[in-house]
């Protein structure tokens, strides 16, 4: 069935991307990142693409990421970062998935899980190292490593892993980059002290990975770069190719004359007689409404601004004299192969990151997939 809009995703361009980031980790292990639907990509296909591109572990949000995962066959090690209470762990530890655990009260929960499912959880402790979002502080940090481990002896569970997360690697230089490493590297050790025999230490996100070394342990957690978009635009690309491209066929082309006013509000008006052009994308698609008047697009060989206010289904352009017909495709955002816009170009004039522009791709946009996958 043709459909109006949609995002096509180069699962080499993802394979390539990997293959770079494995190389610049310096021998640390790459946990693929692929929360939220591979950030826009599609969680099987972008997942098995990494894979293929060196990619050893995955990592999700939610413990249902995980089990689809699983049930579509990928047997990589896989961690849920997030952790809420009620969620059946007992399912996650049946299915040989790792669980992430910044707190007391989930270290008691996935113990009643493994005990239901008669086998060990694998449990990566979460340090918060400065960023107060997930995870336990320095304050708490030893009972929290004591519980775990008293689980551990009871055979309910394995501490596997320690890890945590940086808030400020996109600023080269931040000080609280430092300052997060130093407390990390404390709370590993005080870990380690305390008995526990890890497997991996994680803290590098994309950014970190790109620019920091010293950041890199054992496993590194790439995201946004894994799909070809910089996680620091201002120091380049990193040679990363964008892995989406979101095209949408016009789906009406006529005339209009001078002083016409286009969409809900009236927001733009032609300046004289010239031609308008429907685009069946809006932001129940995930095309930013806030990108009224303001994002481009590439139409008939030459970049066109969003006329008027985005639609819930539809935005207009305004391509003066050219020449384009229903059905002639669109290009709104792409690696700009064709000098079409870049999700970072969108993100750059939203006053954005790009991260939320392909994430925020609607489901009803379906992905079609051109390279390989597992």
């Amino acid at each position: 069935m043709k459909v109006p809009a949609k995002a096509r995703v180069d699962l080499d361009a993802i394979g390539a991307n990997t293959a770079l980031l494995r190389e610049r980790a310096g021998g640390a292990e790459v946990m693929a990142m692929v929360k939220a639907e591979a950030y826009g990509h599609g969680l099987i296909e972008a997942g098995r693409a990494a894979l293929v591109g060196g990619a050893t572990w995955l990592g999700v949000a939610r413990l249902a990421e995980a089990v689809r995962l699983r049930e579509a066959g990928v047997t990589a090690p896989t961690l849920v970062c997030l952790g809420v209470p009620g969620e059946p762990y007992e399912e996650a530890v049946a299915r040989d998935v790792d669980l992430a655990a910044g707190a007391i009260w989930l270290i008691e929960e996935i113990v009643t899980a493994a005990e239901r499912a008669g086998r060990p959880a694998r449990v990566h402790l979460k340090a918060d190292t400065g960023m107060s979002r997930g995870g336990t502080g320095e304050r708490d940090w030893p009972a929290l490593v004591d519980a775990a481990l008293k689980a551990e002896a009871a055979g309910h569970l394995r501490v596997v892993g320690v890890f945590s997360h940086l808030a400020c690697a996109d600023e080269p230089g931040h000080p609280s980059v430092a300052a997060q490493l130093g407390t990390f590297t404390a709370m590993l050790e005080h870990a380690e002290r305390a008995g526990a025999r890890l497997e991996v230490r994680h803290l590098a996100n994309s950014p970190a990975l790109l620019t920091l070394p010293e950041a890199r342990f054992d496993l590194v957690r790439p995201g946004i770069a894994v799909y070809g978009l910089s996680p620091v635009p201002e120091l380049g690309s990193f040679g990363l190719r964008p892995a989406m491209s979101l095209v949408a066929d016009a789906a009406l082309v006529k005339r209009v004359p001078a002083g016409s006013g286009v969409s809900y509000g009236h927001a733009y008006h032609t300046e004289r007689e010239t031609t308008l052009a429907v685009v069946p994308a809006g932001y129940g698609d995930g095309v930013p409404r806030h990108g009224s008047n303001l994002l481009e697009v590439l139409a008939a060989g030459r970049r066109r601004r969003i006329a008027g206010r985005v639609c819930m289904d539809q935005f207009v352009i305004d391509i003066g004299d050219d020449d384009l017909s229903a059905g002639d495709e669109i290009l709104l955002f792409g690696p700009g192969d064709a000098g079409e816009p870049t999700a970072q170009e969108w993100a750059d004039a939203l006053g954005t990151i790009s991260y939320e522009i392909v994430t925020r791709i609607g489901a009803r946009v379906p992905r079609v997939y051109t390279g390989r996958a597992l």
